[in-house]
């Protein structure tokens, strides 16, 4: 009988502790070369993102090996700076949260920002049970052919969404405050889930597009106080069910939000106890 006991207490203990033991403490630290009409906040974000995925990349290795591309294109009268380079898909790693802040500094080159972000964190291995999903932000109309993380003040904002199997989708936006705002789940859906179906497409934040509760909707249109502001878009799906963050509300004429560090706190908790948890963050653009 105690034989058994200990056998079983075995059994139920050796998973918590391989899955415990994938959670590791990482640091990185990345340097970013700004282009000539990217701010320092947006040079900031950047480096961080780097510096997290280096981070991960020298735990765990990449898929592939890092490749760095640069160019510039003009559109509504200004010159952009697309930057691309390691991305999350090619690290065999995820980044779960922050310890502590990230430190910055910060020089000019040539009047370019030039950034180092060196940051601690909790990350750990991918999973091969990790959900995959597609998500796509749209600008002003709900086609593919709209895809664009460009905005204007009083653009459209959508997002097209799919899944392979059933599932749960949140979505939070997080600006430059930082503070983080609950667009998904909507407002006045009192269930604080997201249900989606399987190899369905959905269109968020349109009311004609909606597959059901057509007045629960939100529209979304963007708007920024400063001349270009940078935001970021998290869209979170699991196949286990999962409600969102705790929040209030301020007022009725945006989403309700919680500070970035209770975001953050959420977050961790939810992908440390749901190993299949997909998170996709891009960022967002919007200018005056």
């Amino acid at each position: 009988m105690y034989r058994y006991l200990i056998l079983l207490l075995l059994s139920i203990t050796l998973p918590l502790t391989l899955s415990a033991q994938r959670v590791k403490k990482v640091c990185g630290e990345y340097t970013y070369y700004a282009g000539k009409y990217e701010s320092v906040a947006e040079a900031k974000y950047k480096a961080l993102e780097y510096a997290r995925l280096t981070a991960i990349a020298k735990e765990f290795g990449t898929m592939i090996s890092q490749s760095t591309s640069q160019s510039v294109s003009a559109n509504n009268g200004y010159e952009r700076n697309h930057f691309s380079m390691l991305n999350s898909t090619e690290v065999k790693g995820e980044w779960i949260e922050d310890i502590g802040e990230p430190t910055y500094t910060t020089q000019l080159i040539e009047d370019c920002p030039v950034v180092t972000c060196r940051v601690c964190g909790n990350a750990r291995e991918t999973s091969n049970k990790t959900a995959e999903f597609d998500a796509t932000i749209l600008r002003n109309h709900t086609n593919l052919k709209d895809a664009d993380v460009h905005f204007m003040a009083n653009d459209d904002m959508y997002l097209h969404f799919m899944s392979p199997t059933d599932g749960y989708v949140a979505v939070y936006l997080v600006d430059d405050t930082p503070k983080a705002y609950c667009l998904l789940p909507y407002l006045n859906d009192k269930d604080g889930q997201q249900a989606v179906v399987g190899g369905e497409e959905y269109i968020f934040f349109s009311i004609d597009k909606a597959k059901t509760e057509k007045h629960l909707v939100d529209e979304m249109y963007m708007m920024t106080n400063d001349d270009v502001e940078y935001d970021r878009i998290y869209v979170i799906f699991s196949k286990k069910p999962f409600y969102k963050a705790v929040d209030h509300l301020v007022n009725e004429e945006q989403p309700r939000e919680l500070s970035y560090g209770d975001f953050e706190k959420w977050l961790a908790r939810q992908r440390t106890h749901d190993p299949e948890m997909g998170v996709k963050v891009m960022q967002i653009e919007i200018r005056k």
